[in-house]
C-alpha cells in the first residue's frame, strides 16, 4: 500500500492511522484475549464517527476487508492484512434519568457506564465483567447478570448510529430501519460498524449477591443438585455455577488455593431476607470453603463473578443446554476431569425467566427458549501445543454433548477455526440465519465486514 494513500486517509481522520512497524501499531492491535492478535495492513484508531466513515470508505475503495475492535474480549477471526478500526477512543457516556436511558459511543465500557447510571438509581443490563465494551456486548445479545429478571441487553436498544459498507452514516431505529435494526442486534459487526447506541436502563439500586465456594472433591454431586434447585426459584433469582481449578499461587485466597472449586454465583433482585431463604438449600449441600453473599449496591455487582481484569490468552466455546439430567452431567464431568483434560473453567448458567420473552422490537438474538447455557474456557500457557490441545478438547467435549444441546451464544464463542461460518451459523435459529444472509447481501454484498463471526451474503436462492 502506498504511503501517499495512507497519508490521505490520515488527513481525513482525527485519530491515528498506523501501519506495521510504526510506533503504537502493536499496542493498538492487541486486545484482551492474547491468544489472537490482528496483523492488519492498516489501523485506524477512530476518535469519532467520521473517522469510521473515512476508514470504511478507504477499505472498500482499496478492496480491503474490515475488522473492528474495542477491548478485544470477543476476538473471532484474526485480521491477516485488511483494515482494523479500533474504537477505544470513542468513550462518550450520557445518562438521561428522566427517560431511564443511556447513550454510549462505540468505545465505552461498562466500568464507565455502571457508576454513571448508579448516580440516578439506574443500571444497564451488563454482564459479569465491567471491563467489557458496551456496544459489542449488546450487539452479540448481551447476557446480563440480571437476565432472568430483565431479559437480554439487546432487547433494550432504542437506536444505533451505524456506518454501513456504502460509507453512509445511518441512524437506525426499529421504526426507521427495522431490517437493519433486527440484523445488527445479534448479527454484530456483519452489517456495519456501530459508532453509538441508545438503550433503556432498569431501576436497580441494590441486590443480594455474591458466591458460595465448595471443594469439588468434597461435594461431587453439586452440579446435579444445583440444576434441581433452579426449578424452585423465581425469576428474581439469577445464578450460575462454575467449576474452577484455582492455581496454587499467593494471590488466591488460602481456602481455595490449589483446589478445584465449585463457585455458585448469586444475583437476586429481591430482599436480602428472601435471598437468604432461597439460597439455604445450597448451603446444606456440604461444607463451604468460602461464602461472600451480602446485600450490595449494584455498583459492586462485578464482585459476584470477580472476573480477572488482566489480559490473558484463552480458547473457548459454548452451547445452550436442555435441562441437564444425570447422563448429561456425567458426560460433562467425565470429560473435564480426565487426566488428559486441560485445566478448563466450566460454567452452567440458569436462563429462562425474562430471557425467554420475545422483545417489543424483534431482533436476531436466538435460542431464547433454552433453560441453560454451558460455557467452557481454557486458559492457555506459553507451550506451543497448548492452543491445539485446547481446541481438540473443546471440539471433542461439545461433540459428545450434542444429544443435549441446541445452538451457541455468539458472545461466548471461540476464535480461529471455532469462529468459522458453519460454527457461526449455530448461533441462530435456521430461519433467522436465512434472513440474515439475505440482509447481508443487501447491506454488504461484497462481505467487506468479514473478519468476524461471519454471516456470508446470501445468493437469493
Amino acid at each position: 500500500m502506498k504511503r501517499t494513500d495512507l497519508d490521505l486517509l490520515a488527513a481525513r481522520c482525527e485519530g491515528p492511522v498506523l501501519s506495521p512497524g510504526q510506533e503504537g501499531y502493536d499496542e493498538e492491535r492487541t486486545g484482551f484475549n492474547l491468544a489472537v492478535r490482528h496483523r492488519p495492513e492498516v489501523i485506524v484508531g477512530a476518535a469519532r464517527a467520521d473517522d469510521v466513515t473515512a476508514a470504511v470508505t478507504f477499505a472498500v475503495a482499496s478492496g480491503l476487508p474490515v475488522a473492528v475492535q474495542n477491548t478485544g474480549h470477543g476476538f473471532s477471526v484474526p485480521a491477516e492484512g485488511g483494515l482494523l478500526i479500533t474504537t477505544r477512543r470513542m468513550t462518550t457516556v450520557r445518562v438521561d434519568p428522566a427517560a431511564r436511558s443511556a447513550y454510549v459511543a462505540a468505545g465505552a465500557r461498562f466500568d464507565q457506564l455502571v457508576p454513571e447510571a448508579a448516580r440516578h438509581g439506574l443500571a444497564p443490563l451488563n454482564g459479569s465483567a465491567p471491563h467489557v465494551g458496551v456496544v459489542s456486548y449488546t450487539l452479540g445479545g448481551g447476557l446480563p447478570l440480571l437476565g432472568r429478571s430483565h431479559g437480554w441487553a439487546a432487547d433494550r436498544v432504542l437506536a444505533m448510529d451505524v456506518v454501513t459498507a456504502d460509507g453512509r452514516q445511518r441512524h437506525v431505529t426499529p421504526e426507521a430501519e427495522p431490517d437493519l435494526y433486527w440484523a445488527l442486534l445479534g448479527g454484530r459487526d456483519n452489517f456495519g460498524i456501530v459508532t453509538g447506541m441508545e438503550f433503556g436502563l432498569v431501576p436497580v439500586v441494590r441486590l443480594y449477591g455474591g458466591g458460595l465456594f465448595y471443594d469439588a472433591e468434597q461435594v461431587p454431586g453439586l452440579l446435579e443438585e444445583y440444576v434441581g434447585w433452579t426449578t424452585t426459584v423465581p425469576h428474581e433469582m439469577n445464578s450460575s455455577v462454575a467449576l474452577i481449578p484455582f492455581p496454587d499461587e499467593p494471590q488466591v485466597p488460602e481456602p481455595i488455593r490449589g483446589r478445584r472449586v465449585w463457585h455458585v454465583r448469586i444475583a437476586f433482585t429481591g430482599s436480602a431476607e428472601a435471598g437468604t431463604r432461597l439460597v439455604e438449600p445450597l448451603r446444606q449441600l456440604g461444607p463451604r470453603l468460602l461464602e461472600n453473599l451480602r446485600d450490595m449496591p449494584y455498583e459492586q455487582s462485578a464482585d459476584i463473578h470477580d472476573d480477572p481484569p488482566v489480559p490473558m490468552p484463552w480458547a473457548a466455546d459454548n452451547v445452550f443446554l436442555a435441562d441437564p439430567d444425570g447422563e448429561t452431567v456425567g458426560t460433562l464431568l467425565q470429560h473435564i476431569s480426565g487426566e488428559a483434560a486441560p485445566p478448563a473453567i466450566v460454567e452452567v448458567r440458569h436462563l429462562g425467566g425474562a430471557l425467554s420473552r420475545r422483545p417489543a422490537h424483534p431482533n436476531a438474538v436466538g435460542w431464547r427458549d433454552a433453560p441453560f447455557m454451558l460455557a467452557v474456557l481454557v486458559p492457555l500457557t506459553d507451550d506451543s501445543t497448548a492452543g491445539a490441545h485446547a481446541s481438540a478438547f473443546l471440539r471433542h467435549l461439545f461433540e459428545e454433548l450434542k444429544p443435549w444441546t441446541a445452538g451457541r451464544f455468539l458472545n461466548f464463542m471461540g476464535h480461529g477455526a471455532a469462529a468459522d461460518q458453519e460454527r457461526t451459523r449455530t448461533a441462530y435459529v435456521p430461519d433467522d440465519h436465512r434472513r440474515l444472509t439475505a440482509l447481508k447481501a443487501a447491506y454488504d454484498p461484497r462481505n467487506t465486514f468479514r473478519l468476524n463471526y461471519n454471516i456470508p451474503p446470501g445468493t437469493g436462492e
